[in-house]
């Protein structure tokens, strides 16, 4: 979102927001969700379906004729062809100063937990793609330059091998993903973030077998047992044994999603 109110602000674009303000019953998304459009972009949404398309549609209307604010109380029933139940209000609102949007949607993104993903190899390229989907802050750290590739807009990636600096500074109930080139670094990563006992996630990459080694190494530095049992490994495990990057990512996704954004 932050890198199309940037663009749009640069080329002067009309803009309009859409946010639910009222949502009673069953809805497509809660009070609060918002979208943000042009004539022919739009970032977020308020739950798709018709009622997203009726509403893009007068946001877009309104753009064109001048007008600055409408309001509609939508059921989602029959008259739209939706059987969800419920019923919401929304706002429809022409954008005058996208400054002020774009702090809202940097204090937004300060509130999103933290996930600090460590290695830039096959996997964890695939991993930076998948999970910049998620609402998330997306941290990933290699001290290999040329390993990243393109790196997402929304993803913050640190070039250093002060990987110590970088989980020490992250809030607690952040996420620690662990999958470097190295098995000596894996294990100094994941017993540091399992020592801090206030992480909602710590995964790393690797077999069973490479578990249980790592597990009888922590224990010889006093990690307690209940602290390495919280450790996800083999992570994205679903049964699936399809081992190409982008499955191993599109697993891994949803268990980050499961797992450390579950509200």
């Amino acid at each position: 979102m932050l890198e199309a109110i940037r663009r749009w602000r640069d080329a002067g674009e009309a803009v309009a927001r859409i946010t639910v303000l009222v949502a009673k019953g069953s809805t497509p998304r809660e009070a609060g969700a918002y979208m943000l459009l042009t004539q022919r972009e739009q970032v977020g949404t308020i739950g798709g379906g018709r009622l997203e398309w009726d509403c893009m549609a007068d946001a877009r209307a309104l753009l064109t004729n001048g007008d600055d604010h409408l309001e509609r109380h939508i059921p989602l029933g029959p008259a739209i062809n939706q059987c969800c139940g419920g019923a919401v209000t929304v706002s429809i609102e022409r954008i005058r100063n996208l400054d002020d949007i774009e702090s809202q949607a940097w204090k937004e993104r300060e509130t999103l937990p933290q996930l600090i993903l460590f290695g830039a190899g096959h996997v964890g390229r695939a991993l930076a793609k998948s999970l910049a989907l998620l609402p998330l802050r997306l941290v990933w750290v290699d001290a290999r330059q040329d390993e990243f590739g393109p790196v997402p807009p929304t993803v913050e990636a640190q070039v250093t091998s002060d990987w110590e600096s970088t989980l020490n500074a992250a809030p607690a109930g952040s996420g620690v993903l662990v999958l470097t080139q190295s098995h000596t670094l894996d294990a100094l990563i994941t017993g540091a973030a399992l020592a801090r006992n206030d992480l909602r996630y710590v995964g790393m990459i690797g077999s069973r077998t490479k578990r249980k080694r790592f597990e009888s190494a922590f224990r010889a530095i006093d990690i307690p047992q209940q602290q390495i049992d919280k450790l996800v490994c083999p992570i994205g495990d679903f049964g699936v044994r399809d081992k190409r990057p982008e499955m191993i990512a599109a697993f891994v996704t949803a268990e980050i999603a499961a797992r450390l954004l579950e509200v």
